[in-house]
């Protein structure tokens, strides 16, 4: 997920409000680089998996297969291309000096932010759906659960990262 700033802030959705406080607390923004970078995790699907436990819906590793196939060709091709382009210009691309390209690299972290929030908005468009999960016995049981089903989709995730996102969450 690109570092979101303040004036991503003025989205008017209950899903990304809760994904910016999510990001902006300690140690997650860590977890979900390396969710990311070592699991291949899409933080926006991970996002809407816990806003959905908040909401009490436990999903299944079919729900998230369904879920994941609704966002992976936008994800595939516009977000990922874009935080390519953006990682690579960080360290910049030869003979171009790093100070050439920074605002590029700039304007290209707003466009791949917009482009996560466009993959965030079809996910919310999914939350009211009343087959999106059943009734989870609790929250903490839902994004537990939920993450465990994302984990069972991806093959697998780091625990230490999980268990951030986790303790994040909070209880109830």
């Amino acid at each position: 997920m690109a570092t979101p700033n303040a004036a991503a802030g003025d989205h008017e959705s209950a899903f990304w409000q809760f994904s910016l406080d999510l990001y902006a607390r300690p140690r997650v923004a860590d977890a979900c680089l390396e969710l990311q970078d070592s699991a291949g995790v899409d933080v926006n699907l991970l996002f809407y998996l816990l806003f959905l436990a908040t909401r009490g819906r436990q999903v299944g590793r079919g729900d998230v297969a369904r879920i994941d196939a609704l966002v992976a060709a936008w994800r595939e091709r516009a977000v990922l291309p874009l935080r390519t382009l953006r990682r690579t210009l960080k360290t910049g691309i030869a003979p171009f000096p790093l100070k050439d390209t920074a605002s590029l690299r700039s304007a290209i972290k707003r466009i791949e932010l917009d482009a996560e929030r466009i993959e965030q908005d079809m996910l919310e468009r999914l939350s009211p759906a009343p087959d999106t999960g059943i009734p989870a016995a609790s929250r903490a049981a839902a994004a537990r659960a939920n993450l465990a089903a994302y984990q069972a989709f991806l093959g697998g995730m780091p625990a230490t990262a999980v268990d951030i996102l986790l303790d994040a969450c909070g209880g109830d």
